[in-house]
């Protein structure tokens, strides 16, 4: 899988593009409200409540990967063997990315 982030993305979480082996995800999930998945603190990024969050999340030990933008659904890819535990992305095609993610799964 990769997640591409276009150059304002890339600024305000102070990461590049992520690329992760299908292998090493073990399962997505759709969520109506990113806001209520996030844990801990944010450090590196950029964030206004309710309105983006950019960057990672961090709370004892663990990582999570976030593009959130106002109160749209995302998906969420939860990881083993990475660097980051969950990426949690919204996207115009959330439901689509989700199933594409499923079925290549299935896959592997």
């Amino acid at each position: 899988m990769h997640l591409s982030l276009n150059g304002w993305e890339q600024l305000g979480s102070l990461h590049a593009d992520i690329k992760i082996p299908l292998r090493h995800i073990t399962k997505t999930e759709i969520t109506e409200n990113p806001w209520k998945m996030l844990r801990g603190m944010r450090a590196p990024g950029t964030g206004i409540p309710g309105i983006i969050m950019l960057g990672t999340m961090r709370r004892k030990g663990l990582k999570d990967f976030c593009a959130i933008y106002r109160r749209r659904p995302a998906i969420v890819v939860h990881l083993r063997d990475e660097a980051f535990q969950r990426l949690i992305v919204t996207t115009d095609e959330t439901e689509l990315l989700n199933q594409r993610l499923n079925d290549a799964l299935k896959l592997i």
